[in-house]
């Protein structure tokens, strides 16, 4: 119960977010268990599998079964035999607690992958845009402002219009639920940027420039790893992102004030 200092006279239910085990398998074998909010789960499984290289793109994907278990949820996700061939080289056990990104990697070679540069952006991204994306954000979490609880991820337009936003109680759920749902639909992640309630940790950035976004904005800090990766990975990384200020931590080049030329 939610209560005053009135008495509990005054108290009111309140609303908890839900967090389930969530195991992901491929083609019937165990991959990885995390604690996730139980929605959006066939993005997730999108997001997750092509941000951790699982599959090269969605038409990896051939079926996604869902099934409600006594103790959490199963997603088996049957991918092309070659992903499948991949996986088995790489195998990662995750299970590990809620926004933990590396639980469970087996050695410190796996933690940060080989990945490519995001292309070279020029001047592509509007300072103002960057603040409006994030005003929008954080009116567009009905799940956090219920519990208090969660996270989000945003996709905005190259003018800071928010498109979408997936919420989970891990911020690195809810990144792979926004990628997942973008995949699904076939759209493109160089048309925009992605905006997180959350910190942005080496994970985050990681994640981001594995699906090919050129910026991610986030309304806590960053970590030093995470700017180290962003600068090498060639993203713009925004922190402290608070109504019309912010700062920028790597490639600020690719931004510019929205000024006429």
């Amino acid at each position: 119960m939610r209560c005053d200092a009135s008495g509990l006279s005054q108290c009111e239910p309140d609303v908890l977010a839900q967090e389930v085990p969530v195991a992901l398998a491929f083609n019937d074998i165990s991959h990885a268990t995390l604690l996730a909010s139980p929605s959006d789960l066939e993005d997730f499984a999108y997001g997750f599998s092509y941000t951790e290289g699982i599959i090269r793109g969605p038409e990896d994907i051939y079926e996604i079964n869902v099934s409600s278990q006594p103790v959490g949820i199963v997603l088996n996700v049957r991918i092309a035999s070659a992903c499948m061939q991949q996986l088995k080289l790489r195998r990662r056990n995750m299970a590990g607690r809620t926004g933990c990104g590396l639980c469970g990697v087996e050695s410190l070679d796996a933690v940060e992958r080989e990945l490519m540069p995001v292309p070279g952006q020029s001047a592509r991204y509007d300072a103002h845009a960057l603040s409006a994306a994030v005003t929008q954000l954080r009116e567009r979490q009905p799940l956090h402002q219920a519990t208090g609880a969660t996270h989000a991820a945003g996709w905005a337009a190259l003018d800071g219009h928010i498109d979408a936003v997936r919420e989970d109680v891990g911020r690195h759920n809810a990144l792979d639920k926004l990628i997942g749902a973008r995949l699904r639909q076939g759209l493109s992640f160089s048309d925009g940027f992605a905006a997180i309630s959350s910190r942005a940790s080496f994970e985050m950035v990681q994640k981001s420039a594995a699906a090919g976004i050129g910026a991610l904005i986030a309304v806590s800090a960053p970590t030093a790893y995470a700017v180290d990766l962003a600068d090498r990975l060639n993203l713009l990384l925004a922190g402290f992102a608070r109504g019309d200020r912010y700062t920028i931590y790597s490639h600020a080049e690719y931004l510019h004030d929205g000024s006429p030329a």
